[in-house]
């Protein structure tokens, strides 16, 4: 296990890294989750092996500190993940983002360029969501407020979680979680999708087919995102179905690695 400090008060960003050849890839999960538990599994996966590989917990979830002074924005996120990165002597990573990971990882991009060369997002939200209370999810926790929330409201989401995802969102801290929530609902200013329009980066978005067709989809593919519905899957793709994630993911990366090659 690794860490690096992010934040002036000393709080660390801690993730765990499998050796391999550059460039790196660089693993985020989504709200109330930890990036060892999602992603190693397909990190070590015969198609995906062999590359330096960064499991990373964001602030306030996992293995990662829990600072309560910390506002948890999307931007914030991202900037301390940079800071990560940069210590590191990360460049031009391939990220691959999970839900409100590819959130981040979207913004990481837009304010840090130097430091991603591409994006795979794992049904990634891309657009604000107002909340919903009846919600499990970032727009349920974002009906509280957060006296409402560390009052109580948690054990409510927890109930409506399932033992599944409360494995994983009882290591989040209570204020990071509520706060990371109601973020993620705003959402940025432009949006995640206006973000991820603009760039100039290979970007693929995986997303469960049961879902239909990706609201804005035309749009996406036109800016020169690649769209890729992954069947037999809920939102947690690379738990539900890890072979066809795999496959699609190191499709999208050799995909890349063509394209380079033919413009040269």
């Amino acid at each position: 296990m690794r860490s690096v400090a992010v934040t002036p008060e000393g709080d660390r960003i801690r993730w765990v890294e499998l050796p391999g050849q550059e460039p790196p890839r660089v693993y985020v999960h989504g709200l109330g989750a930890t990036s060892p538990a999602y992603f190693t599994e397909v990190a070590v996966h015969p198609l995906l092996a062999g590359r330096r590989s960064l499991l990373i917990d964001l602030l306030g979830h996992g293995i990662s500190d829990r600072p309560t002074g910390f506002d948890y924005t999307l931007e914030s996120h991202a900037d301390a993940l940079a800071t990560v990165l940069t210590s590191t002597g990360v460049r031009c990573a391939e990220l691959i983002a999970h839900s409100m990971g590819g959130s981040v990882a979207i913004v990481l991009a837009a304010r840090h360029p130097h430091l991603v060369s591409r994006l795979v997002l794992v049904d990634a939200n891309l657009d604000p969501i107002p909340p919903t209370p009846a919600s499990a999810g970032s727009s349920g926790i974002a009906s509280y407020s957060e006296q409402e929330f560390l009052a109580g409201g948690w054990e409510e989401v927890r109930d409506r979680a399932g033992a599944h995802w409360w494995s994983t969102m009882r290591l989040a801290g209570r204020e990071a979680l509520h706060r990371s929530a109601v973020h993620l609902t705003r959402g940025t200013v432009p949006t995640m999708r206006e973000l991820l329009l603009g760039l100039k980066i290979p970007r693929t978005y995986l997303l469960p087919e049961a879902d239909g067709p990706l609201p804005g989809m035309d749009a996406l593919t036109e800016a020169g995102v690649s769209v890729v519905a992954i069947p037999d899957c809920g939102h947690n793709i690379m738990l539900d179905n890890p072979e066809a994630f795999v496959v699609a993911t190191a499709a999208a990366l050799t995909k890349r690695e063509q394209d380079r090659s033919d413009r040269a």
